[in-house]
């Protein structure tokens, strides 16, 4: 689980947002989104989220990608970003 600690527009960008996460334990990682249609980056900040943290870091052009957030949905405005129950805590695995 993750905490979006901020989350900004990315200029030039059509899809993406780029969302700075907390992973707990004084661990943050920068994630670019594609769920700019879906989500106003303002309500984001203190969302819990599901974020995919073992991936290897991805060079975008906008910078650095250091994981993934789970969403679903067809595309667009019809993204849907996974989130726990609550109780689920910053830091835990998904099983």
């Amino acid at each position: 689980m993750a905490r979006v600690i901020s989350a900004k527009q990315v200029p030039d960008a059509r899809k993406l947002l780029k969302l700075q996460l907390s992973l707990g334990g004084g661990q943050t990682r920068q994630v670019f989104a594609g769920i700019k249609t879906a989500y106003e980056p303002e309500k984001l900040v203190g969302r819990l989220i599901v974020c995919v943290a073992n991936l290897a870091p991805r060079k975008m052009k906008f910078g650095l990608s250091e994981g993934m957030v789970v969403a679903s949905g067809p595309g667009g405005e019809e993204v849907f970003l996974l989130s726990p129950d609550d109780g689920a805590q910053v830091g835990q695995r998904v099983h």
